[in-house]
C-alpha cells in the first residue's frame, strides 16, 4: 500500500495535469488560425470543429505532462507508464460519450446546445482520465502487462493523433461541425475565412467586437452588409 503523503503527492499532480490540460488544450484550438494556418501547426492543433480535432488539442497536452511527471514521481508511483496511457485513452473516450448524450438531450429539449456544458464536459472527461491513472498508480506492479504492450499503445495513440487530421476517416467523429451543423468537410480545409475566429488586423476599422462568433454567423446571414460579414468573427480587441 502507498503512504497516505505519496497518494496525496501524486493525486495533486494529477489534479494539476487536469488544468494543465484544459488550459493548454483551450490554447490550441486557436493555434492554427493564430498561426495564419501554418501546416505543421496542424498535428498538434485544432484545424476545425470536427469531435476529433477537440480530442487532439487535449491529448497533446497530456502526453507533455506525463513525460515532464515522470521525473518527479517515479520514486512513488508504480505502472507509471500504463496509468498515463490509460489517461490518455479514457479521457477521449468519457468525452465522446458525454458529448454526444448531451448534444441528443439538448436537441431534443431546447433545440439548441450551449457553451457552459461543454466546457464541464470537457473538464469531467480530463478528470476522469487523471483519476483513473492515479488509482493505477497506486496499485501493487501489474506485471502481467509488458513494456512492448505499453510501447505499442503509445506509438498508436501519437499516430493516430498525428495522422488522422491529415487522413480523417469519413465518419461522423471527423466531419467539421461547425456552429452545431455538419459540413461535410473534414481534416484540413480548403478555405478557412467562413470559420475565422479573430478579426485580422486589417479588417478591425470595419468594426466586430463579439465573443460569440456562431451567433454572428446568424446575423451576417440575414444582413449582407459588409459590416455583417466582417462581424462574423471574434474581435482580438
Amino acid at each position: 500500500m502507498a503512504k497516505r503523503s505519496d497518494s496525496a503527492r501524486l493525486l495533486l499532480w494529477e489534479l494539476g495535469c487536469v488544468f494543465w490540460i484544459c488550459f493548454a488544450g483551450s490554447s490550441l484550438h486557436f493555434a492554427f488560425e493564430l498561426t495564419d494556418f501554418w501546416l505543421p501547426m496542424a498535428v498538434i492543433a485544432a484545424v476545425n470543429e470536427s469531435v476529433w480535432e477537440h480530442l487532439k488539442i487535449y491529448f497533446w497536452p497530456g502526453l507533455v505532462y506525463a513525460v515532464v511527471q515522470y521525473t518527479y514521481t517515479r520514486d512513488v508511483a508504480n505502472n507509471y507508464w500504463l496509468g498515463k496511457m490509460t489517461a490518455l485513452v479514457v479521457t477521449p473516450v468519457a468525452i465522446i460519450i458525454m458529448y454526444h448524450s448531451y448534444i441528443a438531450y439538448a436537441m431534443a429539449v431546447y433545440g439548441k446546445s450551449s457553451i457552459g456544458p461543454m466546457l464541464a464536459i470537457m473538464f469531467l472527461g480530463v478528470l476522469a482520465g487523471q483519476l483513473c491513472s492515479w488509482r493505477i498508480l497506486l496499485r501493487q506492479p501489474l506485471n502481467w502487462f509488458r513494456p512492448r504492450h505499453l510501447a505499442a499503445g503509445y506509438v498508436s495513440l501519437v499516430l493516430m493523433f498525428s495522422l488522422f487530421t491529415f487522413f480523417p476517416p469519413r465518419i461522423f467523429l471527423f466531419e467539421n461541425y461547425f456552429c452545431y451543423e455538419y459540413t461535410a468537410e473534414y481534416g484540413i480545409l480548403d478555405d478557412y475565412e467562413p470559420y475565422r475566429m479573430f478579426v485580422r488586423p486589417e479588417d478591425r476599422s470595419s468594426g466586430g467586437n463579439s465573443i460569440w462568433y456562431c451567433a454572428n454567423q446568424a446575423e451576417a446571414a440575414d444582413d449582407s452588409s459588409p459590416a455583417a460579414d466582417a462581424s462574423a468573427s471574434l474581435s482580438v480587441l
